[in-house]
């Protein structure tokens, strides 16, 4: 691993970084790793066996390291599964297995996890949204929580402090010196502590590591519910993954079908909701019942114009510890085929 450089402080970053200080202290105290040291790990496995995994690596001249997962380069399905890894930092255990829609043999992703607060919410979620000076991407990984602006931070109670950091971005456009300086200085890092693994929606990476994000879907939808994070205890989930797309958009809209017809949750949490739990699986959504290229067709890719219940996973079960046991929702293998063009 290369030597890590200094932190970038100044005078108005100070409370953020005694608040950073405070909260690393009381994750050593309960034994709590930095998802970002986990996530670089993997990062740099990601650059050793780069050639076997048909990666691309190459540094930006300011220092930071740009990993082509699926923009000019192929990758596949073990590079998939590393994106998707990297994307939970290290959190989940991700792995493939095989199974059929309408009859027809596909891959499944399934994802187990003990730490879905960190893992799902604090890491795996796209919660930013990268412009700069005319590239597009949608940022997701540990380095969101260098920031930790967003309200599942604020409920946790928790942020990150690292010196090194690694912010996914979902685009077909490979990142540049201007990217890598915006997310440096958004996370209070060197440019040369920056990781910016990068993948195309219509990759086979990007077929995989959506695949891995039915879990992730149901706790946030969970947490949009207002029910506590913390109190999920562990997760597990599966999803077929859609066919490559070579255009954007229909990626997008098959891999949001392998999750909203498809991905299926297990969930294992410390307090009742019947009302929370029933708002998680697209079933709750107005929307449901046809593919969802049509639907974001109507809003011209406005999703904040989509209901939010069409963001979930198909199905869901949920087991209270001492408690009921919910299953919700269901699977819809016609509208899978239908968009799948099986």
């Amino acid at each position: 691993m290369r030597e890590r450089p200094v932190p970038v402080l100044d005078s108005d970053s100070l409370e953020r970084t005694e608040l950073q200080t405070l909260y690393r202290e009381t994750a050593e105290s309960v034994g709590m790793e930095s998802i970002n040291r986990m996530a670089v790990e993997l990062a740099d496995e990601a650059l050793e066996f780069a050639g076997e995994l048909d990666i691309g690596a190459f540094d930006l001249e300011n220092g930071a390291t740009v990993l082509d997962f699926g923009v000019e380069h192929t990758g596949g399905i073990e590079a998939g599964l590393l994106l998707a890894e990297l994307q939970t930092a290290g959190l989940a255990t991700v792995q493939t297995g095989m199974d059929t829609v309408a009859d027809a043999p596909f891959t499944f992703v399934e994802l187990a996890c003990d730490r879905p607060d960190l893992a799902l919410l604090c890491s795996q979620k796209a919660g930013w949204e990268v412009s700069v000076d005319g590239f597009e991407g949608l940022g997701s990984g540990p380095a969101r929580a260098l920031v930790a602006e967003e309200a599942e931070f604020r409920e946790l109670g928790y942020t990150d402090a690292f010196d090194l950091t690694a912010l996914t971005l979902e685009s077909d456009v490979l990142p540049d010196e201007r990217v890598a300086q915006v997310v440096a200085e958004r996370a209070e890092v060197n440019t040369e502590g920056v990781y910016l693994p990068v993948y195309a929606a219509g990759s086979i990476a990007g077929s995989v590591s959506a695949a891995a994000r039915a879990a992730e879907m149901a706790v946030f939808r969970l947490f949009e519910a207002g029910y506590d994070p913390q109190s999920v205890l562990s997760a597990t989930s599966r999803a077929p993954v859609a066919p490559v797309a070579g255009e954007e958009e229909t990626a997008i809209a098959r891999q949001m079908d392998a999750l909203a017809y498809g991905g299926e949750v297990s969930l294992t949490v410390a307090e009742d909701d019947a009302e929370a739990f029933e708002a998680v699986p697209s079933t709750a959504g107005e929307e449901h019942g046809r593919p969802l290229g049509g639907v974001f067709d109507d809003v011209e890719w406005d999703f904040s114009e989509v209901a939010a219940g069409v963001f979930g996973p198909a199905s869901v079960t949920v087991n209270v510890v001492g408690g009921p046991t919910y299953a919700l929702g269901e699977t819809d293998e016609a509208v899978l085929a239908e968009s799948f063009g099986v």
